[in-house]
């Protein structure tokens, strides 16, 4: 894996020079990032004569002073390694110890990793700072329901990917907390490793104040209450609505075989259910998503985890399967030409083999909700029959499931047209789930999703 080291630069002439030395010193094979936010000191002119002799620099030049995280945003845009790493400019943080950040990422077990001050080796600094780390670290723990030790920190080594979808907007010292918060909400694996810390006096140059702890926990407050993409946000929601889940798998699971492609797995809520199978290969089209599958499920020798572009419908990866069942949730509805979709599922399928899918029901309760999920359509009964029946599948079962959901659905999306679901109720759907139960035994003429299953002739 190819590091990418992003280091905002902001009067940095005493140390400049010796940081870059420690960083090219580090035995790891590396692009170097650095972004001048307009010096004024001599910094900038430095660093230009640098990186005119080292092909290994690349320098970007800021033509007036944005702040810290408008910096590290335009370093992060010329970053082309697998994985990035913060890195300031100054001497408080120790290079060498880049091997122990990014092991977690290597070994497949976090998808960000935070170098915490506080639980390595250190030099004693300003009680003042101390207290307000403490307090931000708090703060953040209760808001996002974690335990860090150090969420200021500079070092923080993460996949590329992490960054896909990420809107970061400060352009100061506020990119820790907008980091971190985008970080939790988006249910990304964070580990913490010891690092070694020498801070800086404010004679030494050290820029941040105790105005900058107000700016951190503004950001804290404002990321926590407003929505990610809807996207990402409604897949980190439904992982918690684990007995909505388990439902779902309840439905689906008569009909799997042995080897199953999942397509479109998300963040995996439903993949951890499906393993122990002689072979399942999770899918998505989102490189974001496939890095969090492969994260959680490391280690799970018969799970695949592979791209794939029902838009495009590319089956190299998949030749030679013997795929006896596609899992397709949620998914047929995001897709552009869905009897393209259905086709390439029938020819994917062994002679006999199941499609089983789940979509959402109900032209007429299609809402800002579905806009907002980048829904195309919702469908009809009698509509999916026919595009399964014309892509050569027999349809064995096609029937309304969550007739509450649709009740919900029509109030939050027609009457209040609300753009997505609120968290509470998911929650309190998520108590309703012996209803769902006790639906079966009901034929119930609409729902809020249509659960069909094809088989290939």
């Amino acid at each position: 894996m190819k590091l990418s080291v992003v280091i905002p630069a902001y009067n940095e002439i005493c140390t400049i020079v010796e940081l870059l030395r420690r960083v090219k010193a580090v035995p790891i094979e590396k692009q170097i990032v650095v972004v001048d936010d307009c010096s004024i000191d001599g910094t900038r002119e430095e660093l230009s004569r640098i990186a005119a002799a080292d092909p290994s620099i690349t320098l970007v030049l800021h033509d007036r002073n944005l702040g810290k995280g408008a910096a590290l945003r335009t370093g992060f845009r010329h970053a082309t390694g697998d994985i990035l790493i913060v890195q300031d400019a100054d001497l408080e943080y120790y290079p060498e110890e880049y091997p122990k950040l990014i092991e977690p990422i290597v070994g497949g077990k976090a998808d960000v990793v935070y170098g915490s001050r506080f639980l390595g080796t250190h030099r004693v600094f300003m009680f003042s700072h101390y207290l307000g780390n403490k307090l931000l670290n708090l703060c953040t723990n209760i808001l996002y329901n974690c335990i860090f030790t150090d969420m200021e920190t500079c070092y923080k080594a993460f996949r590329r990917e992490v960054l896909e979808g990420m809107r970061l907007r400060s352009d100061s010292f506020g990119f820790e907390p907008e980091f971190t918060a985008n970080v939790m909400k988006r249910g990304y694996k964070v580990y913490e490793v010891p690092i070694s810390y020498d801070g800086r006096s404010y004679t030494e140059g050290k820029k941040i104040t105790w105005r900058d702890g107000f700016v951190a926990l503004w950001w804290l407050i404002r990321c926590r209450f407003e929505p990610l993409d809807i996207g990402r946000e409604t897949l980190v929601r439904m992982e918690k609505v684990r007995r909505y889940n388990d439902w779902i798998h309840e439905q689906v699971r008569p009909f799997l075989g042995r080897r199953i492609l999942e397509a479109g797995a998300g963040i995996g809520n439903i993949t951890r259910k499906l393993l122990g199978r002689e072979l399942v290969i999770a899918s998505d089209v989102s490189e974001g998503h496939l890095q969090t599958l492969r994260t959680r499920f490391v280690g799970s020798p018969r799970l695949r985890i592979i791209p794939l572009d029902l838009d495009r419908c590319g089956a190299d990866a998949l030749a030679g399967e013997r795929i006896d069942t596609v899992l397709c949730l949620n998914v047929l509805e995001h897709v552009g030409d869905d009897a393209r979709a259905l086709r390439f599922f029938r020819e994917l399928l062994v002679p006999g083999g199941r499609l089983v899918l789940l979509v959402p029901a109900c032209p007429s309760l299609y809402s800002r909700i579905d806009a907002g999920l980048e829904h195309h359509r919702r469908y009809g009964r009698a509509e999916l029959c026919s595009k399964m029946e014309e892509a050569g599948f027999r349809v064995e079962r096609i029937g309304f499931l969550n007739l509450l959901g649709a009740v919900g659905w029509f109030v939050n999306g027609k009457i209040l047209r609300r753009k997505m679901l609120p968290k509470n109720q998911l929650a309190f759907f998520d108590l309703l789930v012996p209803f769902l139960r006790f639906e079966r035994r009901l034929r119930i003429p609409f729902g809020l999703s249509l659960l069909a299953v094809g088989r290939k002739e």
